[in-house]
């Protein structure tokens, strides 16, 4: 008899559990949506706010966050850099996923051959010592997507060589 206790309880158990289960997931599901729609973030290109990147060392390159903040932790953010526009030798302390919008961006890693992007290209650059040179082509400005789970920086490299005179 003892038996046939227990096996009851344990039995009443498992069919209040799985009804108290479906409950709770009908509830979740009846929320989802409203939550789902609450997080929708739409950005028409005319509403991006572009700020200078770094106007004492980086002349005409814009940056504007999507998400985050750039200048303090991850992020994601579209950057201009002007036609022409060249940055010596440097390294960043996190990596960087970089997705190609408009122009021809070109980067040379050290002691290899440059890489020239166009639109639609994707590269992920390597954060700690990964020495590289990045420029733009001179047909136009380039415009690319740049997410990192860190703050953006730039590392100048002291390659003891001075600069050369005009």
């Amino acid at each position: 008899m003892r038996a046939r206790n227990v096996l009851a309880f344990a039995m009443a158990f498992a069919l209040t559990a799985a009804v108290l289960a479906q409950g709770s997931e009908e509830a979740k599901a009846k929320t989802a949506p409203k939550a789902a729609a609450s997080r929708l973030v739409v950005m028409p290109a005319s509403d991006l706010r572009w700020a200078d990147l770094d106007p004492t060392g980086a002349p005409g390159v814009k940056i504007a966050d999507l998400w985050g903040d750039h200048m303090t932790g991850a992020y994601g953010a579209f950057v201009k850099l002007p036609a022409g526009f060249a940055v010596p030798l440097h390294t960043h302390t996190y990596d960087i996923k970089v997705v190609i919008v408009s122009g021809t961006y070109i980067q040379s890693p050290e002691g290899k051959p440059e890489f020239r992007l166009g639109p639609g290209s994707y590269f992920r650059q390597p954060g700690g010592n990964y020495r590289h040179t990045t420029s733009c082509d001179m047909a136009s400005d380039c415009v690319f997507f740049a997410e990192s789970n860190g703050k953006f920086d730039l590392k100048l490299v002291d390659t003891g060589k001075a600069p050369a005179k005009k």
